[in-house]
């Protein structure tokens, strides 16, 4: 099954939350991305104000061939950097949801180069989620 958002895509995961983050981790990787950073969301917000939350993870993936052309192409770009993609349990499964450079691009602009580099880093996360659905 697929989930999607008009600023993402994703998959849902018939798995538990831990195993669906190492997978997605490991199908991220083959695509070249690392995690750069990982919020657990239910913990902070427990923490931070005492509210209970279903298990959510973000994961900030980059690809730091393609985060280095965009930076070169639009210096500001670090403004959208890394690419988050969340990993949350809901009604049992594991959604995975990634964030589309290609969206996310609408707001830097007409720049060419960059419009280039957006497709890429698409392309490789939609392989992620091809993946994850096999």
């Amino acid at each position: 099954m697929s989930t999607s958002a008009t600023y993402g895509f994703g998959v849902t995961l018939d798995l538990p939350i831990d195993a669906a983050i190492e997978r997605t981790t490991a199908a991220l990787k083959a695509e070249g991305f690392g995690v750069l950073t990982t919020i657990d969301v239910r913990k902070t917000l427990n923490e931070k104000i005492g509210v209970e939350f279903e298990p959510y993870v973000i994961l900030g993936a980059c690809n730091p061939h393609l985060a280095h052309r965009a930076l070169q192409a639009e210096h500001e770009l670090g403004l959208l950097l890394p690419c988050n993609v969340i990993v949350h349990e809901h009604g049992g499964a594991s959604v995975v949801s990634i964030v589309d450079p290609d969206q996310m691009l609408n707001m830097a602009g007409d720049n060419p180069e960059l419009r280039e580099v957006a497709a890429e880093a698409s392309a490789k996360l939609r392989r992620v989620a091809a993946a994850l659905a096999d």
